[in-house]
């Protein structure tokens, strides 16, 4: 009689598997068939940090620990840093407006410019080196610099400059901690051939008087060490993705670059005939695999096309099998205040559930950049926008466009959090770009999924779909069936 299999013995990872998820090194794991367990578990390890940095921004370093694959280590003085996301090419998501493609939308965009031109002010105090990291000034250096630079010094612009900086911490733009600004990782950026344009603009913003107070609003985080500059720099990788560009003529790699930023920063999908590698499958197979490499896939739809997480980084599992290339916004999120949204993604777990998608890597063992306030308002937005209009029949059952409005008052009404807490609930949504505020008709008007819900996958919107059942209806049979069907 056969072993009844439910008894079967455990299986044993092979030992050179065991050798290597316990930290061995290249130089222990000689044969062929170990070489390829330990580069598909390193390159696992590389774009799964390549996810996070999206999803949470850059990526702490311990001292003397290297920067992953494609990703640039902004040092610390100490020995510790930082790991930022490098583009190919040395292109930055400005190449959108060479194409007239309209990059995520920031709150308030001049503002948050403005005040991001008078912190490089005050904290770029020897224009002869690199931006980054550079001093430490007070905040009301900045506002007062801020106020210099505009000619006006009412409380209402005041209000809109403290509203920028706390935009700016978020996004790592800038470091805000106990009345200090510094510059954020994400200053290190700038191609160095924007410097000189750069150090131009500074000589000619004008210097503020101190305006003191107001300045309990703006975030409070751990501050970084007062000697944290000395021996700073930044370590950028040479040849990103030069091995898949490498083999193209100078027109046709520009071609792919340029691709490459649209579906990964416009605000919207991108249409195909405006970009040649999103026609021609060579090109499109080359940029497909520059996004498997940051955990990324092309989302298509009919004729547009955008980039989401991969299926894999959702369910949480693990990358593809023999991926030889692998398989993370900024927003996300690494780009200029008001030329892209400073957070283009929301961080992992977004949504309702662990595979909701949203722009989101869950179940990729990283921290979520939403708590769970911003969770619970997004389902309400979800349930006022999406799920009643669908149950009333007036909206497609695979849509997450919505032109019906959860309006405030509904919110207020069914949720128990204080209405300061759904404000700023509120405020992180929109900046992530998953809700958007829109007008309706004569009321106040309400809030709709914003433009990251056009990066759900197939999967990750069939998820949510589920996931937005058990929210709006936990004991209706359709639930019942959703939770049998996961068994």
């Amino acid at each position: 009689m056969p072993a009844d299999p439910r008894h079967a013995p455990a299986a044993t990872a092979p030992a050179h598997e065991r050798a290597v998820t316990a930290g061995a090194t290249y130089e222990q794991v000689k044969t062929h068939e170990q070489v390829k367990t330990y580069e598909r578990v390193t390159v696992h390890e590389q774009v799964t940090a390549h996810v996070r940095a999206r999803a949470g921004g850059p990526l702490p370093l311990g001292a003397g620990e290297a920067a992953p694959t494609g990703m640039a280590r902004l040092g610390r003085g100490d020995g510790t840093g930082l790991a930022l996301p490098v583009w190919p090419d040395g292109a930055t998501p400005s190449l959108l407006e060479e194409y007239q493609v309209a990059p995520m939308a920031v709150e308030r965009s001049g503002e948050t410019r403005r005040v991001l031109a008078a912190a490089l002010r005050c904290c770029w105090t020897d224009l002869s080196a690199d931006p980054w990291p550079g001093g430490t000034a007070t905040v009301d250096d900045v506002l007062s610099t801020y106020r210099a630079l505009i000619g006006r010094g009412d409380d209402l612009m005041r209000n809109w400059a403290v509203g920028a900086l706390r935009r700016l911490h978020d996004s790592a733009w800038l470091e805000v901690t106990g009345g200090l600004v510094r510059l954020g990782p994400r200053c290190a950026s700038w191609p160095a051939a924007s410097h000189a344009q750069l150090r131009e603009l500074m000589r000619r913003l004008p210097s503020g008087e101190e305006v003191p107070g107001g300045l309990e609003v703006l975030p409070v985080s751990e501050g970084v060490p007062d000697d944290a500059e000395a021996g700073a720099g930044v370590t950028v990788p040479e040849e990103v993705d030069e091995d898949l560009l490498g083999p193209f003529d100078e027109r046709r790699r520009a071609e792919v670059v340029a691709a490459f930023m649209a579906v990964e920063h416009a605000a919207e999908p991108v249409h195909e005939a405006r970009f040649p590698a999103l026609r021609d499958p060579v090109l499109r197979r080359a940029l497909a695999e520059m996004l498997e490499r940051r955990g990324r896939v092309l989302v298509h739809d009919r004729d547009t096309w955008t980039s989401g997480y991969a299926t894999w980084t959702l369910a949480g599992g693990g990358a593809p099998s023999g991926s030889g290339s692998g398989s993370t916004s900024g927003s996300g999120a690494e780009t200029a205040p008001g030329t892209t949204g400073a957070a283009s993604e929301a961080g992992p777990g977004v949504g309702m559930g662990a595979a909701s998608g949203v722009g989101s890597a869950p179940g990729s063992g990283v921290g979520s950049a939403l708590g769970e306030s911003e969770r619970a308002v997004l389902v309400l937005v979800l349930i006022h926008s999406v799920a009643i209009p669908r149950a009333d029949g007036l909206l497609p059952a695979d849509s997450w466009l919505s032109t019906f409005p959860a309006q405030v008052d509904e919110l207020r009404r069914h949720t128990r959090l204080p209405i300061g807490e759904l404000d700023a609930a509120l405020r992180v949504l929109r900046h992530a770009g998953l809700v958007t505020q829109v007008k309706a008709g004569e009321e106040a008007g309400g809030y709709v999924p914003g433009p990251q819900f056009h990066r759900l996958t197939p999967q990750a919107r069939r998820r949510l779909q589920e996931e937005l059942i058990l929210a709006a209806g936990p004991h209706t049979p359709l639930a019942a069936a959703v939770r049998a069907g996961r068994r």
